[in-house]
């Protein structure tokens, strides 16, 4: 059978996420500057390849100050470690349109394997003859896992920055000729 690549659509893709802030709001960010591809066998994506790569450099959280801090030694460390990076091991289909994707996520230099919940859309043509697929992942991690420690305390109690980050993932892939 024939091997198909299949090539992140950058313009209708994003790559959120979401941290508590002082206890009790979110702080939404996303990746601007990513890539991703699926390796499948025909149109076949039960245990295909799926390989991601954000730039911590474009993380956006629409404040500039927060931003800075977040590319810094205290968190991401972006001059010693520029990519996030993750390697699926499997994409196994539960069933119809939903899937579980396990892989290796590399932070800071620091790897995990980790399962996330997937619902897959399926294949379509567009209206200008392009074969596409999408995803959509939503899962969480603990920030401390990848060695994300940094916090600080509140003088009413608890923390500034939440240990759980949730992730808000949708991915649409171009099947390349």
């Amino acid at each position: 059978m024939a091997t198909t690549k299949w090539s992140i659509d950058p313009t209708h893709s994003e790559i959120g996420f979401k941290v508590k802030h002082m206890m009790f709001t979110n702080v939404s960010g996303k990746f601007g500057t990513y890539e991703a591809t699926i390796t499948t066998e025909g149109d076949d994506f039960e245990n295909a390849p799926i390989e991601f790569s954000g730039d911590i450099a474009s993380i956006d959280t629409g404040n500039n100050d927060r931003d800075n801090h977040l590319r810094s030694g205290d968190f991401f460390d972006a001059e010693n470690h520029p990519k996030l990076t993750f390697k699926g091991s499997s994409f196994k289909k539960i069933n119809d349109g939903e899937y579980e994707l396990t892989g290796d996520l590399n932070i800071r230099g620091i790897s995990k394997t980790v399962t996330f919940p997937v619902e897959f859309s399926g294949i379509l043509t567009d209206p200008w003859g392009n074969t596409k697929v999408a995803l959509s992942i939503e899962g969480k991690i603990n920030r401390k896992d990848w060695g994300l420690n940094w916090n600080s305390a509140l003088e009413t109690g608890g923390v500034l920055v939440g240990e759980e980050v949730k992730l808000n993932i949708e991915l649409q892939f171009a099947k390349q000729a």
